[in-house]
């Protein structure tokens, strides 16, 4: 398994306006190249008016996968740039598809590039991007005199994500740990709770976090 990956927030959209000719970038998670290849079509069928529905994507655990095309434009002049947008922002899993309905103005070779790049570039940065991170489950049961010092403890140490709170009759937080973090935890916990609590590892699994304008960048 990754211990790590990157991909967009959610699925969106978002529209630019380059000398009269739209450009909507539509941007999907895919879980599989044949839900890509249905999604492509649901977009062409949509937008059966538009000149061109260019298309981009990457798939697997190592982007092994990556296909893209112009669909009518000059070759290497969508399909392409839009990819490499993907591959730069080393992105897992993710269709882009443009839509472009022609203004009436031509924008050469140079210009289409750009505007299809910047199309995926602007829609990834209003959609936003998110960091998957490997993170083991670790359970902490404590009384409940005690949450409180835990919850103030995660407020101060971001690096920690609490998944979820059991109440019983004790207090069970199940809080997500990278893994190289695992003994630091263990060990602040129970220096914290001066060792009245019980700690248990629970399964592993990726813990998605949002990413700053400037990691995007």
């Amino acid at each position: 398994m990754l211990s790590h990956y990157y991909t967009i927030k959610n699925d969106g959209q978002f529209e630019i306006v380059i000398k009269k000719s739209r450009f909507i970038c539509t941007l999907k998670r895919i879980e599989s190249e044949d839900e890509a290849k249905t999604i492509i079509q649901q977009i062409k069928k949509e937008h059966w008016k538009a000149n061109h529905n260019c298309v981009a994507y990457v798939f697997g655990e190592n982007q092994q996968i990556q296909r893209s095309s112009d669909d009518g434009e000059p070759s290497g002049t969508a399909g392409v740039p839009m990819l490499e947008v993907l591959k730069v922002k080393n992105l897992h899993n993710v269709l882009a598809v443009v839509t472009r309905y022609f203004g009436g103005t031509e924008l050469g070779a140079g210009g289409l590039i750009r505007a299809y790049s910047n199309s995926v570039s602007e829609t990834l940065t209003h959609i936003g991007l998110v960091e998957g991170k490997l993170q083991q489950e670790i359970a902490v049961t404590l009384d409940y005199s005690l949450h409180g010092k835990v919850q103030y403890f995660l407020e101060n140490n971001k690096e920690y994500t609490l998944k979820d709170t059991v109440f019983t009759d004790k207090v069970t937080m199940l809080i997500m740990v990278d893994e190289e973090a695992i003994a630091i935890f263990q060990q602040a916990i129970i220096d914290l709770l001066s060792n009245q609590c019980e700690l248990s590892l629970g399964d592993t699994d990726y813990v998605e976090i949002p990413l700053t304008d400037k990691e995007i960048d």
